[in-house]
C-alpha cells in the first residue's frame, strides 16, 4: 500500500538517480580523455626534445646517445608533421600515398593545430622547427566512447520504455475486459425482464409485427451481451454459411438505418462455408454498415457483394461517401483513428482484430476515391473440407 501510494516519487528518485550515474560515467571518461591527451602532449614535448639533442649532436660532431635515439623510434602510433624554417615538411605515422600530395598535408596540419597546440623546437635560441601532431588512433577512439555510450543508454531506455508501455497496456487491456463482461452481466438482468414483458404483450394481442421487431431487438441485445461476456477469450470458429450469417446482418441494419440510405446486396445462392464466429462477424459487418453510413452522412447509396473462388470469400462494403486519401488506408485501421467529431475510433481496429486475428484472414481498403465513396474488403478462406467449385 505504501509502495503504491508513493510509486510516482519513487520512480522520479530512480530516473534521478540514473541520471546522476550517467552523467558520473561521462565525467570520469571525460577526465579520462583529457588525462590520456596529457600523457600523449608529454610523450610529444619528449620526442621534441630528444630531436633538439639529435640537432645539437650534428652540429657539435658529438654522440647522440641511445636515449635520444629510442625516444625518436618509440613514436609509432601518433601522426605527427615537421616543418622546419625553410618550409620543408617531415611525417610520420601518416598514409604514404596521402601524404605524397602537399595540399593533403597543409590540410593535416591545420587540423593538428586544431587538436593540439604545435611544440616548437628551439635550438640556441632559434626555432628550428615546429611539431604539429595529432591524436593517436587509441585517443580518436576513446573521444567517441560517450557518444556511443549515450546512444546505447537511448536504446536501453527505448526498451525500458517500451516494456513500461506494454505493461501499461496489458494492464488497461485487463481492466476493460473486465468491465466489458460487468456490462454483459448488468444487461442479463433488464435482458431477462424484456423477454417476459414480450410475452405479455403477446398475451395483450399486441400487434404481432411490433412484437416480432422487439424480438429481434432483444436477440440483437442478447448477441451484444455474448459478445461482451467473451472478450478477452479466445473465440471458437464453427462452420457457417458465410452467405447467411452476412444476410442477416444485412437486413437487421437495414430496417433499423436511415430511409434515406439505399441499401442493396449481391450474393451467390450456394452456400459458402467457412470457420467462423457469427458474433463477432456479426460485429465487423456492423462497424463497416455504420462507419459507411456515417461518412455518407446518412444518405447515399450502401452496397454488400459477396464474391467467391476455390480458396477463399471475399465481402465488399462500398458507400458513396466522403472516400479516403492513399494515406489513411492503412491508417484507418489504427485505434483512435477517426473522421467523426464524436467516437473512440475502435470500430476498425476492432474489425481487423477479429477478421486477422480470430479467422485468419485480410481486411483492407480495397479502393476509395474522394468524394466518391469507399469499397471496404474482408477476405476469409472456405473451409477446406468443403470448397466450392472454380
Amino acid at each position: 500500500m505504501l509502495f503504491t501510494k508513493h510509486k510516482n516519487l519513487i520512480r522520479w528518485i530512480f530516473i534521478g538517480f540514473s541520471f546522476v550515474i550517467i552523467a558520473l560515467i561521462l565525467w570520469n571518461t571525460y577526465m579520462f580523455f583529457q588525462s590520456f591527451k596529457a600523457e600523449e602532449r608529454i610523450k610529444m614535448e619528449n620526442w621534441s626534445a630528444a630531436q633538439r639533442d639529435l640537432i645539437k649532436s650534428t652540429n657539435l660532431d658529438g654522440d647522440i646517445g641511445e636515449l635520444p635515439l629510442q625516444i625518436l623510434q618509440s613514436n609509432t602510433t601518433t601522426p605527427m608533421i615537421m616543418v622546419d624554417l625553410n618550409g620543408n615538411v617531415e611525417h610520420n605515422n601518416l598514409d604514404a600515398k596521402k601524404a605524397e600530395n602537399s595540399a593533403y598535408v597543409k590540410d593535416l596540419i591545420l587540423d593538428f593545430e586544431k587538436e593540439n597546440t604545435p611544440i616548437e623546437i628551439i635550438y640556441d635560441g632559434k626555432i628550428l622547427n615546429t611539431l604539429y601532431y595529432g591524436n593517436s588512433p587509441l585517443l580518436n577512439k576513446l573521444k567517441y566512447y560517450p557518444i556511443a555510450f549515450v546512444l546505447i543508454l537511448v536504446l536501453f531506455a527505448g526498451l525500458v520504455y517500451s516494456f513500461y508501455r506494454s505493461t501499461k497496456i496489458a494492464t488497461q487491456n485487463k481492466l476493460w475486459s473486465g468491465m466489458a463482461k460487468e456490462t454483459a452481466h448488468q444487461i442479463g438482468t433488464p435482458l431477462s425482464s424484456l423477454i417476459g414483458w414480450t410475452e405479455i404483450l403477446k398475451i395483450e394481442n399486441v400487434n404481432p409485427e411490433y412484437i416480432k421487431e422487439i424480438e429481434k431487438d432483444i436477440s440483437r441485445l442478447e448477441t451484444i451481451t455474448e459478445r461482451f461476456s467473451k472478450i478477452g477469450s479466445v473465440p471458437t470458429l464453427v462452420k457457417a454459411d458465410i452467405v447467411k450469417e452476412t444476410i442477416e446482418s444485412y437486413d437487421y441494419l437495414k430496417y433499423r438505418s436511415s430511409k434515406l440510405v439505399e441499401f442493396s446486396i449481391d450474393v451467390p445462392d450456394t452456400e459458402i462455408p467457412v470457420q467462423l464466429n457469427s458474433q463477432l462477424y456479426s460485429w465487423t459487418i456492423e462497424n463497416l454498415v455504420k462507419n459507411a453510413i456515417d461518412a455518407m452522412k446518412g444518405k447515399g447509396k450502401l452496397a454488400v457483394q459477396i464474391t467467391a473462388s476455390n480458396l477463399e470469400v471475399k465481402i465488399f462494403v462500398t458507400d458513396t461517401g466522403k472516400g479516403l486519401t492513399k494515406a489513411q488506408y492503412n491508417s484507418v485501421f489504427e485505434p483512435g483513428f477517426t473522421t467523426k467529431k464524436r467516437g473512440w475510433g475502435l470500430g476498425l481496429s476492432l474489425a481487423r482484430r477479429i477478421i486477422e486475428d480470430f479467422h485468419d484472414g485480410k481486411i483492407k481498403v480495397s479502393h476509395s476515391e474522394i468524394g466518391k465513396g469507399t469499397t471496404m474488403q474482408i477476405t476469409l478462406k472456405i473451409d477446406k473440407e468443403t470448397k466450392r467449385d472454380a
